[in-house]
């Protein structure tokens, strides 16, 4: 009975579709950036659907929004389930808010269903997962698990310079209670795959096993700024060219650590930025991932020795420095089972996985059992307001969900 119930999947998809248009764009997509108005207004949304639904609604210090559904014993450590609200600035509609959503359908369908569980059920909002607009990602789940510092985290600034913590104040999501330092008793989280594999083989649910590690760079490249006219090309620093080839370079270590290696220069600040003055300032930013910490570790190896010929070579000063780092992260083997035998028993299609991305599972798994959940996603495509899923896949994802939540929660038996 666990493993075969169904939620509400029309009711899953109108509370996405109502969602989506806070913050809708042009092309369909969503911009939800973190702690703007529209951030606040989705909450806002939210906490109004937990309140109707009768759970007790938490705000943390971070502003992490917890609803608890109450459990036979109280005493138990909660089983959670959730994810984040905040977009990129040219975002979809699914990416994040579905594992929100479904979670809240899940508690919604124990209702319908009459279910009493043993444990808690809880549903998590985690802030700042995207990381576009605060830089690192995943600072809600960070502070919770005890990675990042709140102080560090709620001093950090945005490209205008606003602080983090002085817009979790004006938004009103400052909360009273501590940030983390709980017990957990299981965390889950559904999500759009945001790759091809699931469509390309046409399976309906992921299985994930873990999430790719990561590490991120900042390099600095400084040259000298001069006339673009008089100033011959042998005695030119031009740091945009040295730039330039550092974006090649993380090109190069890409493919040559396939096929699972993934490497991506997605920012880039050029000073002064003049059209008739060589560039004396370059500063960007490299993004590297792979399944195997000690091929990550080389692909970084591999570009900082690059660097350093590189400022050897041109005279150009190039500062590498480390900005976020974390691990492969395995999830825990009971809980990839329970995704696995919910997906059996109800039939769908399904294969394991591992993460590409980074999310907030990758944090809680480092203090509670941890399983993720992936449905396909049209063309692969994420962080694109393109971005696109099937109301039946949703509902698909989202009943996999309830089983696994079943499964550690505990079901009350009727005497």
């Amino acid at each position: 009975m666990r493993r075969n119930l169904r939620s509400d999947g029309e009711r899953l998809w109108r509370s996405l579709m109502e969602m989506a248009e806070i913050g809708a764009t042009a092309k369909g997509g969503s911009k939800r950036l973190t702690l703007t108005d529209e951030d606040r207004d989705g909450r806002d949304l939210f906490v109004r659907w937990c309140e109707a639904s009768g759970l007790a609604v938490t705000v943390d210090a971070v502003g992490n929004i917890f609803a608890r559904r109450r459990g036979r014993d109280p005493s138990r450590p909660p089983v959670m389930a959730g994810s984040h609200l905040d977009t990129q600035p040219t975002g979809g509609r699914f990416d994040g808010v579905l594992g929100v959503l479904a979670a809240l359908e899940v508690v919604r369908s124990l209702d319908d269903h009459g279910i009493e569980t043993e444990a808690p059920v809880e549903v998590a909002v985690w802030t700042n997962e995207e990381g576009s607009r605060f830089s690192p990602a995943m600072m809600g789940s960070g502070v919770f698990a005890g990675v990042f510092q709140l102080d560090a985290i709620k001093a950090t600034t945005d490209v205008d310079g606003a602080v983090m913590g002085d817009e979790l104040d004006r938004i009103g999501y400052a909360g009273d209670t501590p940030a983390g330092g709980r017990e957990v008793g299981a965390y889950f989280e559904l999500h759009i795959e945001q790759g091809p594999i699931l469509e390309d083989e046409e399976k309906t649910i992921g299985v994930v096993t873990a999430a790719q590690g990561q590490r991120w760079l900042g390099i600095d490249v400084t040259g000298r700024e001069s006339h673009a006219g008089p100033t011959p090309m042998p005695v030119r620093k031009d740091a945009l060219v040295v730039a330039s080839g550092i974006v090649r370079e993380v090109n190069r270590i890409g493919h040559a650590y396939a096929p699972n290696a993934c490497a991506t220069v997605g920012f880039m600040d050029v000073a002064p930025n003049s059209r008739n003055v060589i560039p004396g300032h370059v500063f960007l930013t490299v993004d590297f991932r792979h399944p195997v910490d000690d091929y990550l570790t080389a692909m970084d190896r591999d570009l900082k020795a690059y660097c350093a010929a590189q400022a050897e070579e041109t005279g150009v000063d190039i500062a590498v420095k480390d900005f976020w780092h974390f691990p492969c992260a395995p999830f825990e083997e009971d809980c990839v089972a329970a995704v696995r035998a919910a997906a059996e028993a109800q039939g769908f299609a399904h294969r394991d996985i591992v993460s590409g991305a980074g999310h907030d599972a990758v944090y809680m798994a480092r203090i509670a059992p941890t399983g993720m959940i992936f449905i396909p996603c049209e063309n692969g495509i994420s962080h694109n307001e393109e971005e696109n899923v099937t109301p039946d896949d949703c509902a698909a994802g989202c009943d996999v969900l309830l089983a696994a939540v079943l499964e550690k929660a505990g079901v009350v038996e009727n005497p």
